[in-house]
């Protein structure tokens, strides 16, 4: 029989009072495989660099080309350029190379670029600072959003060679003082970071050698001009002593990781790193970015990067 309309009306609230009291009464059920899903965090990302395969002496992968069609064949995500490898500096070039990319189902996430602010010359810290404005120009055309920059050097040593015989550590030029360098090299990147900001191309000063080779000296520069788009590149293998303790201390300001491998022994040191320590040192800062991947090993370099990317994958994941 057919309810009256009051009759209905009443039926109607009481059972919505019931499943009210029910929900209160009853305890919320999780799924059981919730907690376990929030622990998983998600699939880094992982480049290499064009540096890997050219290593400034392998004229077969000199074509930043052939680099790209490699990263992506051996399943890298990205590819960060290292601009003196560039053969040409046109619109043109620069487009082709970002449409091979992006046909290649890469990323250009980095460009890798040198310059020396370490200097008593005004003229050349000058020319330094308007060669990194061309570079960041350059960045912005291919889409790029960061840009490793170093502090430079005294240039005291006789060579490059000579440098890494001493772990990196050279001499004041004489007549000057440490602090004048590091005046210098502030007072140049601080013409810098305007660009960067007009181009929205985030600066990432590398743990390098010369002022930046100790993680306070990284740390002296970057909290003096205290921008937003003034972080860190941070090098894995540029500290070698207390590699980890060293890393720690700029992990929080890093907007790029280039992780450095030695399949077949390095040209000038080789480090036994452990990227599972690593990792879990940019996890305690909630590190989200690039890593990408210097391969420095005397191995070939095909083999050495596919090596590469297997334990970092296996560590960051």
């Amino acid at each position: 029989m057919p309810l009256k309309p009051n009759n209905r009306r009443s039926f109607f609230k009481s059972a919505g009072l019931s499943t009210a009291a029910m929900l209160i009464s009853t305890p919320m059920i999780k799924p059981k495989n919730l907690e376990a899903k929030s622990k998983n965090k998600a699939k880094p990302s992982i480049g290499v660099s064009t540096y890997s395969y050219w290593g400034f002496r392998r004229k077969e992968f000199r074509p930043i080309v052939k680099c790209l069609d490699l990263a992506a064949e051996q399943g890298f995500d990205g590819v960060e350029i290292l601009q003196v490898q560039m053969e040409d500096f046109t619109p043109r070039y620069l487009q082709n190379l970002k449409k091979h990319a992006f046909l290649n189902g890469l990323d250009l996430m980095g460009l890798s670029t040198h310059q020396d602010f370490v200097d008593p010359d005004p003229y050349k810290r000058r020319h330094n600072v308007e060669q990194t404005i061309f570079y960041i120009k350059q960045a912005n055309e291919l889409g790029i959003p960061t840009i490793r920059i170093n502090t430079g050097r005294w240039n005291t040593s006789k060579n490059f060679d000579h440098l890494m015989e001493n772990r990196g550590i050279e001499p004041v030029l004489e007549g000057y003082t440490e602090d004048q360098g590091y005046e210098w090299v502030i007072d140049s990147i601080g013409k810098l970071v305007g660009e960067a900001e007009k181009a929205g191309v985030i600066l990432g000063l590398e743990n390098h050698w010369g002022l930046g080779l100790t993680p306070e000296g990284v740390l002296r520069i970057v909290n003096a001009i205290n921008s937003p788009w003034l972080k860190v590149t941070l090098d894995t293998g540029n500290f070698l002593e207390k590699p980890y303790e060293r890393l720690k201390k700029l992990a929080d300001k890093t907007v790029l990781l280039q992780a450095k491998t030695y399949y077949g022994g390095g040209r000038w040191y080789t480090l036994d790193l452990d990227y599972d320590k690593i990792s879990e040192i940019m996890d305690d800062v909630n590190y989200k970015g690039w890593i990408s991947l210097e391969f420095e090993g005397k191995e070939d370099p095909v083999l050495g990067c596919q090596k590469s990317l297997s334990l970092l994958r296996k560590a960051f994941s």
